[in-house]
């Protein structure tokens, strides 16, 4: 949504002026009009409930135990209930247990999945998609119009993974998604290399930012938050935190240098960003599992039974 609103804005004031306009002024009122979406994130955030982990862990179980009760009634909530107890027994764990016995495998999981997340070229194109537009030969205009489009499919497309995660499950839509990144990256650099430009560019980028916001985007976040032991939650959280955010920034300051570099250009530098989209989709054929349908104490569990990628569909002996 802020992403949408941002762009949407930019467009708006890229209008009310000639180039000259926006040079010395415009891109002022574009950064200022950022504390929009902000300011409307900050607004919904006090309608989103404590984490009943949180409450429970701090002796507020009826608050708790109301936010289960909302999400899958009387039944799942005791039960819930009683796992979390069971788990906050655990003595806090170092950043140094991270790297050892059970904990090591879903920090590593997670570390490469949030990385994979980035190096794909998602943030090339956040940022810099009205030069990506320009370079392929469309005005100024027409650049701010298309980037309205990426920031509209970005939004639609991460609704229609809300939608689906619970019903199609992680890796499907991770499996989906990935595979559509890398063709319609290959793409993208295909048509750079033939000078091609307009709409069809248009719709391949399209196509690469509805795969991401229904798989990479917000499933890696998810996946990362599922998979952590209670006891190790919050410092591994921190480290995956800290691998996504350096990797867009490396992200951020080397696509221009790919971008303009004449013996590179945005044709090799798209085709980069597909092949790791397909690295990406063979780690997760070979690695992700399954995580939809367990609890965070199950999946904590299963850790320690080393399981394949789809083990956790068939390991019906956690629920005991």
């Amino acid at each position: 949504m802020g992403v949408f609103l941002t762009l949407l804005i930019n467009k708006v004031i890229q209008g009310l002026g000639d180039d000259a306009w926006n040079a010395a002024m415009g891109w002022r009122w574009m950064l200022g009009m950022e504390a929009i979406p902000a300011v409307l994130f900050i607004a919904l955030l006090f309608a989103v409930p404590e984490s009943p982990r949180w409450l429970a862990q701090k002796g507020r179980e009826n608050e708790a135990r109301r936010v289960l009760e909302s999400v899958g009634g009387a039944d799942f909530a005791a039960h819930e209930l009683a796992a979390i107890r069971e788990a906050a027994g655990e003595e806090e764990g170092r950043f140094s247990e991270l790297l050892s016995g059970p904990f090591f495998r879903p920090l590593m999981l997670a570390v490469a999945l949030l990385a994979f997340s980035q190096f794909c070229g998602i943030n090339a194109i956040t940022y810099y998609s009205t030069k990506i537009f320009e370079t392929a030969g469309g005005g100024k205009s027409a650049a701010f119009t298309s980037s309205v489009w990426v920031g509209f499919i970005n939004l639609l497309f991460t609704l229609v993974a809300i939608a689906l995660v619970d019903k199609a499950g992680r890796r499907p839509l991770l499996i989906i998604g990935t595979a559509v990144q890398t063709i319609s990256l290959g793409l993208v650099g295909w048509m750079f290399h033939t000078g091609q430009g307009g709409v069809p560019l248009l719709l391949c980028v399209i196509g690469f930012i509805a795969a991401f916001a229904m798989s990479m985007g917000p499933i890696g976040w998810l996946f990362c938050s599922e998979i952590f032991p209670n006891k190790v939650r919050g410092r591994a959280m921190s480290v995956a935190g800290f691998t996504i955010w350096v990797s867009c920034y490396i992200v951020a300051q080397t696509f221009p240098m790919l971008n303009d570099n004449p013996a590179i250009g945005p044709a090799r530098t798209f085709w980069v960003y597909a092949a790791i989209s397909l690295f990406s989709l063979m780690f997760v054929l070979a690695f992700i599992p399954e995580t939809k349908g367990h609890t965070l104490e199950q999946i904590e569990k299963s850790w320690r039974r080393s399981p394949t990628p789809s083990d956790l569909d068939v390991a019906d002996d956690l629920e005991e």
